[in-house]
């Protein structure tokens, strides 16, 4: 029978990443501060900072009836940019991604752990990977698009129910970029652990080096000494002590 969790600890500690890194990916797609703008005029914005993220706006106001007033980002709005339309559109694709490569690289795991070869172990893991860097690809496009309009501080012309200023002073990076980074590197990471998995087999009886081949010859040398002796008290042999006291 192939011995195959020796070959697959690396794998499970891509598992892990995979796991923390889908949460991340889950986590930056809900997250409000993917740009973070800072304003002059604080007569309404008195935090003098205000939050855009892939699906709200928001700031803190001392002036309103709530304390933390937010907007919801339609895609279908006409003044979404577009690299949050792609945000709203890649990030809602790559939680079904990343969930069928957990999956995929946990069957693989248990497979391999198991001891269940059936010749796919390989197959799962090459599987899970390439699940891994689409998962990946479809969080680090908006992350990187949106990154750089926070670098050239491009503007967002919103309606004036959003209460905000046609454009910022100054612009920084949030959260949710720094979140969709981390995980998109933590699922490539994933992603090359799971396709460089080799399928070395190792029989069980191997496992336990020369000891049992030795332990093995030296009983089967014990009871062909016990069938000899065994044959020779059938066979009969002279009592030599009475052959003496007849010679006496």
């Amino acid at each position: 029978m192939s011995y195959l969790v020796h070959t697959a600890h690396w794998q499970f500690f891509g598992l892990v990443l995979s796991v923390v890194g889908f949460i991340l990916t889950v986590a930056t797609s809900g997250v409000d501060d993917w740009r973070v703008w800072y304003v002059d005029d604080k007569s309404i914005i008195t935090s003098g900072m205000a939050w855009i993220g892939t699906w709200r706006a928001c700031f803190y106001s001392n002036v309103l009836e709530t304390a933390k007033f937010c907007r919801r980002i339609n895609i279908r709005d006409s003044f979404v940019p577009p690299e949050i339309a792609a945000a709203q559109v890649l990030c809602m694709m790559a939680i079904p991604v990343g969930i069928a490569a957990n999956l995929v690289a946990g069957y693989a795991v248990r497979l391999a752990y198991f001891n269940i070869d059936g010749g796919h172990v390989r197959l799962f893991f090459s599987s899970a990977g390439a699940l891994n860097f689409l998962t990946s690809t479809c969080s680090l496009i908006p992350v990187c698009w949106n990154t750089r309009s926070v670098l050239e501080n491009r503007t967002i012309d919103f309606p004036p129910e959003f209460l905000l200023p046609p454009a910022p002073y100054k612009q920084e990076l949030g959260l949710g970029i720094t979140t969709g980074i981390g995980s998109s590197v933590l699922l490539i990471i994933s992603g090359l652990l799971f396709l460089a998995y080799s399928q070395t087999r190792q029989s069980k009886s191997s496992k336990h080096g020369t000891g049992g081949t030795e332990g093995k010859n030296r009983g089967d040398t014990n009871l062909s000494t016990a069938a000899l002796d065994t044959n020779s008290m059938r066979k009969g042999t002279d009592n030599l002590a009475l052959k003496l006291e007849d010679k006496l």
